[in-house]
């Protein structure tokens, strides 16, 4: 039934489904989050990238690394997350979890920080939203020190 994820599609295909048999209240703020971390699992589950495009077969990445990259989307408000906490999920070493994201051309930690911006960015935009405050938006994605986050919008 699914294209891609391969031995992932059952983890990634009970997540999504799990997700939409939860009938749970989810405050607003919560309901924004949950999205945008469920969209990219399915992404993941049907093998697309954010366009909608099937990912080229020889750029595959190593196929732990979607796995990696799952896990993390949930966490990304946590602003204490680390690569240390990264590599104990999947049981893999921090130097390997800094290897992978290496042959991608990427760290962890910019590739968790864009993760965080894009997620801001998508929030700050939303007009649903235009009564959140700027540093609560952030502090929701993990930004603890408004500076922390001004610094790295205007950078990126």
């Amino acid at each position: 039934m699914f294209g891609g994820g391969g031995h992932l599609a059952p983890p990634l295909a009970g997540l999504v489904t799990g997700e939409a048999r939860d009938t749970t209240p989810y405050r607003p703020v919560d309901a924004l989050r949950l999205g945008p971390a469920v969209l990219e699992l399915a992404g993941a589950l049907l093998d697309v990238g954010p366009s909608g495009a099937r990912h080229p077969e020889a750029r595959r990445p190593d196929p732990l690394l979607p796995r990696i990259q799952a896990y993390v989307l949930p966490h990304l408000g946590d602003g204490r997350l680390t690569p240390d906490d990264v590599a104990a999920a999947p049981h893999i070493s921090t130097r390997y979890l800094h290897r992978l994201f290496q042959r991608q051309g990427l760290t962890v930690a910019v590739w968790i920080k864009a993760q965080r911006l894009e997620r801001c960015r998508r929030d700050l935009a939303d007009v649903r939203l235009a009564h959140v405050s700027v540093h609560v938006i952030a502090a929701c994605w993990g930004f603890a020190q408004p500076a922390d986050f001004s610094r790295a919008f205007r950078t990126a």
